[in-house]
């Protein structure tokens, strides 16, 4: 997806109570018991049904490293929907999200001050409705612009307006995102 993107989904991922599979047969079969068959199998991976079918028996036990790694964000994606949905849910209630970036920040300021971008490196407790934002959108399937805007308005807000408190007419923008980790 996107550095952001990603950030979100490591942060809920972290949230897992149990890890997932580790070879690519018990992997293989996870997904087939998910997606209820290995032909979807086949099509989600770009491989053949009879492949899944040889993964599934074990005859196969080792994929090539680009199988192995669509195999296992495959598998990530689908791990434990409801423990996901229940920290997502925390987050945009309760607990909200700490976010860790390292980015150039470029400002929009009063005429006579400075309005350089310059790497910052921030580590901040986003509240729960800008958390929420994040991860709705994220499931809306919002692209990685959309996820950089929303987090730089949530940053712009936390950060460099203190909740609104200062300059109002202050606006962040995202540019060269190095890392963003989130947690919840």
């Amino acid at each position: 997806m996107g550095i952001i993107g990603d950030g979100l989904d490591r942060a809920v991922q972290g949230a897992f109570t149990r890890p997932i599979p580790k070879s690519a047969g018990a992997q293989m079969r996870y997904l087939v018991k998910q997606l209820k068959g290995t032909r979807a199998v086949a099509g989600l991976l770009g491989v053949s049904q009879r492949t899944v079918e040889r993964y599934v028996k074990d005859q196969i036990r080792r994929p090539r490293a680009d199988l192995a790694q669509r195999l296992e964000d495959a598998v990530r994606q689908r791990w434990q929907p409801r423990v996901r949905d229940r920290a997502r849910k925390q987050a945009a209630a309760s607990t909200g999200l700490i976010i860790h970036t390292r980015a150039r920040f470029g400002f929009t300021a009063a005429p006579g001050t400075t309005d350089d971008a310059r790497i910052r490196h921030l580590t901040l407790a986003l509240p729960p409705h800008h958390a929420g934002r994040l991860l709705d959108a994220q499931d809306a399937g919002a692209s990685e612009q959309q996820l950089r805007n929303l987090a730089a308005e949530a940053l712009g807000e936390v950060y460099f307006r203190d909740g609104g408190t200062r300059a109002a007419g202050l606006g962040v923008e995202f540019t060269d995102v190095e890392q963003a980790e989130f947690d919840l």
